[in-house]
């Protein structure tokens, strides 16, 4: 299986000449814990040259009409889009969904249960944080978004990241989620959730290809093998803001010993505090060439 290959084929730097013919395919939105909506992620995109950008908001398809509609506007390819919360191995697993149907009634009811297994993490994590002192509400977590939520949008770990930068306890995003909110930090809480090869089963269900997100975040490639050994998956996501070039090039391997297709992404979620988080739109990407394989995926 053809999958874009080397490292210095498939990451781009961001400029308006590397990003031709190249795509960005994980990037959030107001739906979910990032901090613009679809349409001012899909004009970013265009202005960065890139050729196609995707909506990978977590546990929700709320944005990928709009960022459809705004790609139509601005000429540039729209991926629909998903990124799925799981538990494998003690770890948060996250597994992105490209091309689902955002349309599909029984994915949508299955979202909706994860979105409320969300809504009682966030809870568990306000009461650890007052159990810590932190005079924090959920009220004021919402408050500060400064916009009403719409039905299918959900409260976010930066959300509440937020909150406690708002109340001094934290300087940015990061310090909350290093003193408060990450792996075993004190407020972490980790609810219990479906596995990666459920998610993958709902994915593919909705007429989607399923990916794993960002394997070097759960520290653990004995892990990342076990679950890519299950054979749920049909690509890796290879190339990530937060993966050195070494990294890269391990799951480059991994995916041609599992015949994954590569992805690849910035995991956009707008600037906090004056800081993009975790890179910005077009500081990661891959061949266009990689949309046909995902499709390909799906048509066979």
């Amino acid at each position: 299986m053809e999958n874009g290959t080397r490292l210095d084929e498939l990451k781009g730097d961001g400029s308006e000449h590397v990003n031709v013919g190249r795509c960005d395919l994980h990037t959030h939105t107001q739906a979910s814990d990032g901090i613009q909506p679809p349409e001012e992620n899909v004009c970013l995109a265009k202005e960065k040259g890139l050729t196609a950008v995707a909506i990978t908001d977590h546990d929700t398809v709320a944005g990928v009409k709009e960022g459809c509609e705004a790609g139509e506007k601005y000429g540039i390819t729209v991926v629909p889009g998903v990124e799925i919360s799981t538990r494998a191995g003690g770890k948060d697993i996250h597994v992105l969904g490209y091309y689902v149907d955002p349309t599909n009634e029984l994915f949508l009811s299955r979202l909706e249960g994860l979105r409320d297994t969300r809504a009682v993490r966030n809870e568990a994590i306000i009461s650890k944080l007052r159990g810590l002192g932190i005079k924090i509400t959920l009220e004021a977590v919402v408050a500060g978004i400064g916009r009403e939520l719409k039905p299918d949008e959900s409260i976010g770990r930066p959300h509440i990241a937020d909150e406690l930068v708002r109340l001094g306890v934290a300087t940015d995003m990061r310090d909350a989620f290093s003193k408060f909110l990450a792996e075993g930090a004190a407020a972490y809480v980790s609810p219990p959730r479906i596995t990666p090869e459920e998610a993958c089963d709902w994915i593919i269900e909705a007429g989607g290809s399923p990916v794993l997100a960002h394997p070097v975040l759960y520290g653990d490639d004995q892990l990342v093998r076990g679950i890519l050994k299950q054979g749920a998956f049909k690509g890796i996501e290879a190339y990530h803001s937060d993966h050195k070039s070494t990294d890269s090039e391990r799951y480059l391997t991994m995916a041609e010993e599992y015949g994954l297709i590569v992805t690849g992404g910035s995991d956009f979620h707008g600037a906090r505090q004056g800081v993009i988080f975790h890179g910005d739109i077009g500081s990661v990407t891959v061949p266009v060439n990689v949309l046909e394989q995902l499709k390909n995926l799906i048509s066979n």
